[in-house]
């Protein structure tokens, strides 16, 4: 699946502490939900004891995104905070196993979902920012990621005798594929898998199929904002195509230098289809949800199962009353910052951008800027855009994911995108908006995730503070003629080749660094019996 800023990047709209949790979980509930029918009597979820969600999946949401997904629910709804009594209400049978499965990835989903008619076998990964992949069904190898339609075709060994091709053309659809797989009862069957932009009916692939071959026909709806489609490019996916194609660009169009958000709007345009115009008003629509999350934050939050409580009230009055050194733009930006990763606790809706866990930093950096330079929401928006196509190319060959790449992954990727966007914002070209976000990735390179008590709280709040504030200084060093040396993809190449040396204990497990200290599992210990466990 080819990245997209809305899809990948700067998205989705949720509550809760953790996008590769909460959002990434509920999106797998809902898609699972829907191959089920919506009849679900008993789930069953089992964790590799090798992962991250044995010692996470309560605390950092994975829970109440997985239920309100099974619910059918949107990422954003505001009864996910007790989607854990929804769940029973709804009569959904539910239980957790932990145990040694061999899983590759840390964040692997085993469903196992059952009614009085059939079960379903799911198997999922989380690969950050809210994005996932469900690799098998039925035993059968599939590639689902939320971005068409999809349609799975279940019957006899009869299936694997039809051409792909051809079904792919009589049907309509934009892929198909066949693969093995099996029934509840271990009976072999054979899976035709339809990618489309729409379900296919039964009576067309009645029409298409013999139909005294099918077993099951099972139906799941897209849930990403951007969705895929047949045959499919993109005008470049690294840093360094992107810079070339700007200058061939340039001087087809006998144009002056192109900004990072030119070129956004470019890759986001083949990418989703959509016109520039609807892509900047769809950014502005998460502009104005932004400044109404910050508002949010500062106006005071509370929320029982958390470690901090309201300090971006303070930090605002220490500002108005010059008792802070003087920062400018910088202590809007930290304001800012604080205020966002307050309603992420408080279970109050933020985008994603690229994470939960550092949904604050790019934020923050883009809406003080634009304040401070009486910006319009859609100036704002081309810069996030801006910063949104460095996202891109750190999604395409690495990820955001804390549990793949620790904080250097989440915050290290916030604050290059942060950068990036500033620059854009001070008028600096593509290659000066690149520049800074090397510098920015390069400071932050190596950094762990080791959340305090197994919340997303601290020292998540001190990183993205870092974050933006790296950010700012990695454009101005640009803006001013400094050298990055290394360029952003030889950066991106090195951040992944670092995540793969790191220990599982610093990368979002809770098992090493601040989160194991005396004083991490006292809170931790006291938080366990706050009776609030809805998240």
């Amino acid at each position: 699946m080819l990245v997209s800023i809305f899809n990948d990047v700067v998205g989705p709209v949720m509550r809760g502490p953790s996008s590769s949790h909460c959002a990434a979980a509920l999106r797998i509930g809902r898609v699972s939900r829907d191959l089920m029918g919506g009849a679900i009597d008993h789930v069953l979820v089992q964790f590799d004891n090798g992962g991250s969600l044995p010692a996470t999946h309560q605390s950092q949401g994975s829970d109440m995104g997985l239920f309100g997904g099974l619910l059918g629910w949107e990422a954003d709804d505001d009864r996910l905070p007790a989607s854990g009594e929804w769940l029973k209400k709804s009569g959904i049978d539910l239980q957790f196993e932990y145990g040694d499965y061999g899983d590759p990835h840390p964040n692997t989903y085993r469903l196992s979902l059952s009614n009085s008619e059939r079960q379903l076998q799911v198997i999922a990964i989380s690969t950050g920012g809210g994005m996932f992949e469900i690799v098998e069904i039925n035993g059968a190898a599939v590639s689902i990621g939320g971005d068409f339609d999809e349609t799975l075709v279940w019957g006899s060994a009869r299936l694997a005798e039809l051409d792909s091709q051809t079904l792919c053309d009589e049907l309509g659809a934009d892929h198909v594929a066949i693969s093995a797989g099996s029934d509840s009862t271990g009976n072999d069957l054979t899976l035709i898998h339809i990618q489309a932009q729409h379900g296919i009916p039964v009576e067309r692939i009645g029409a298409v199929i013999p139909g005294d071959a099918i077993r099951q026909v099972d139906h799941a709806t897209a849930v990403l904002p951007v969705r895929s489609r047949k045959e499919l490019k993109v005008p470049f996916q690294t840093c360094n195509a992107m810079l070339q194609y700007a200058d061939r660009y340039r001087e087809e169009n006998n144009l002056g230098s192109l900004s990072l958000s030119d070129l956004a709007l470019h890759y986001e345009s083949t990418r989703s289809g959509l016109g520039e115009a609807e892509l900047i008003e769809k950014m502005c629509n998460i502009v104005r949800i932004l400044r109404a999350s910050v508002d949010q934050g500062l106006a005071g939050t509370s929320y029982e199962d958390r470690v901090l409580g309201f300090q971006s009230g303070g930090y605002q009055k220490a500002m108005e009353e010059g008792r802070l050194l003087d920062g400018g733009i910088l202590n809007r930006m930290v304001l800012y910052t604080s205020a966002l990763m307050e309603v992420k606790s408080s279970m109050g809706v933020i985008v994603a951008a690229p994470t939960a866990g550092a949904c604050a930093a790019f934020p923050a950096a883009c809406l003080a800027i634009g304040e401070s330079q009486q910006l319009s929401d859609g100036e704002i928006a081309k810069g996030m855009l801006a910063g949104g196509m460095v996202g891109v190319f750190i999604a395409t060959h690495w990820s955001f994911a804390a549990e793949v790449g620790g904080c250097q992954a989440e915050g290290g990727s916030a604050s290059a995108m942060s950068a990036a966007a500033l620059v854009t914002f001070m008028g600096g070209d593509a290659a000066m908006a690149c520049g800074a976000a090397s510098m920015s990735m390069q400071n932050m390179l190596g950094l762990i995730c080791d959340p305090v008590a197994n919340r997303v709280e601290v020292p998540c709040l001190g990183k993205n503070v870092l974050a933006v504030s790296n950010a700012l200084s990695a454009a101005n060093m640009s803006l001013a003629g400094f050298d990055a040396v290394i360029p952003l993809d030889e950066t991106i190449a090195a951040a992944k080749a670092v995540a793969e040396r790191m220990p599982r204990e610093h990368r979002c497990t809770a098992l090493g660094g601040l989160a194991i200290t005396p004083t991490s599992l006292a809170i931790q210990k006291r938080l366990e019996g706050c009776g609030n466990c809805g998240c």
